[in-house]
């Protein structure tokens, strides 16, 4: 019984007298190419705000390069040369190294699905605007959503038995995992995805990383190596990352920020569960084409969790800010590892039981 357009009001009449406020067009880039997985999240992202807002946020998508380079990319939003991007935490961690703590490294147990409730519950979003905010003064809000599965440890030419047989091998990953790979005696190169395999082919680079099986597989990886070795502690919980100006976040009426936030949480369990549907999909279809898909050998894994060891203790003294966020991360993983994997069942028995031995 209220009236269009107060509290409470709903109905044909309230829409349309919400519709009929003022709207704005933002401008948000992806940084990911037109074939990728995460480029069409974007889109599907700005639907959801379209959606959520009654049309009054329209957001003109645009793919990467069309502006700036994906690395380039949160540099224009704090600009203002765009109103938004789409990213991961890691490409921004030439600013500062603790950036590659938001996905990169082994998550202490955990996957990127628990990592996104400490992000939005637990005080990660804190600390990601105290680092990017307060510490790099960047006029830059961001909302996080997309848990990844665990990326593979990359694509080979020759098949690989041990850390002997990386040595001296020309590698592309990005953030702290260059780290990771230099520790096992790799030479790294940060290369955006679309430049990964043009790389492999030029032999700029021996082999690489990307993400999951349904990019992999529409970048082109099957075409050029045939030896697929998936899990890896490099980047176990990694996620997406939405960039807004700050400045024109704020001018948004508190409802429309909302639908921003809102949106972003909805796209979040969509990707995720599109993700489990694409990768099993491709995941055949790199097997179809070729592709060895084997498990990584385990003296690089536990040669992986050691390095990471390393690399944290010498990133503590130099980074008070990584040591902090660090930290915060370790008491959070303690306490829900701990109870994940006391409560949870071991589902792999279960696939096996029913299905034979993978």
């Amino acid at each position: 019984t209220a009236s269009p357009g107060a509290p409470g009001a709903t109905g044909p009449a309230a829409t349309t007298a919400i519709q009929q406020q003022p709207s704005v067009t933002f401008k948000w880039q992806s940084t990911f190419g037109t074939k990728d997985f995460f480029h069409q999240e974007l889109i599907d992202l700005a639907q959801k705000v379209n959606e959520i807002s009654f049309g009054r946020i329209k957001v003109d998508v645009l793919v990467s390069g069309a502006v700036v380079g994906a690395f380039e990319a949160q540099d224009a939003v704090h600009k203002g040369t765009l109103d938004g991007a789409l990213g991961v935490p890691v490409y921004w961690f030439g600013k500062d190294r603790a950036m590659s703590l938001f996905g990169t490294g082994p998550g202490m147990g955990l996957d990127a699905n628990d990592f996104l409730a400490w992000m939005w519950f637990e005080g990660g979003e804190k600390e990601y605007d105290k680092l990017i905010q307060e510490k790099l003064k960047l006029n830059v809000k961001s909302y996080w959503f997309g848990p990844m599965p665990t990326q593979p440890f990359g694509w080979f030419k020759p098949t690989i038995s041990g850390p002997d047989d990386l040595k001296g091998k020309k590698f592309r990953t990005v953030g702290l995992s260059i780290d990771t790979y230099q520790l096992l005696g790799m030479t790294v190169l940060a290369l955006p995805g679309a430049d990964i395999v043009p790389g492999i082919e030029k032999g700029v680079i021996d082999a690489a990383e990307f993400n999951n099986t349904t990019s992999d597989l529409a970048l082109g990886f099957t075409d050029v190596a045939k030896n697929y070795y998936v899990q890896s502690y490099h980047q176990d919980h990694e996620f997406l990352e939405l960039l807004v100006n700050k400045g024109r976040l704020e001018a948004l009426p508190a409802d429309l920020q909302r639908a921003i936030r809102y949106a972003v949480m909805a796209e979040s369990a969509d990707m995720r569960w599109k993700l489990i549907t694409r990768n099993s999909k491709d995941y055949e279809e790199i097997e179809k084409r070729g592709v060895k898909i084997q498990k990584t050998p385990q003296s690089i894994l536990d040669l992986q969790l050691k390095n990471w060891n390393t690399i944290v203790e010498k990133e503590s003294k130099d980074n008070a800010d990584f040591k902090r966020i660090y930290e915060n991360q370790k008491a959070y993983a303690k306490r829900v590892g701990k109870w994940k994997h006391t409560i949870n069942a071991d589902y792999k028995l279960a696939y096996e039981t029913t299905f034979g031995k993978l």
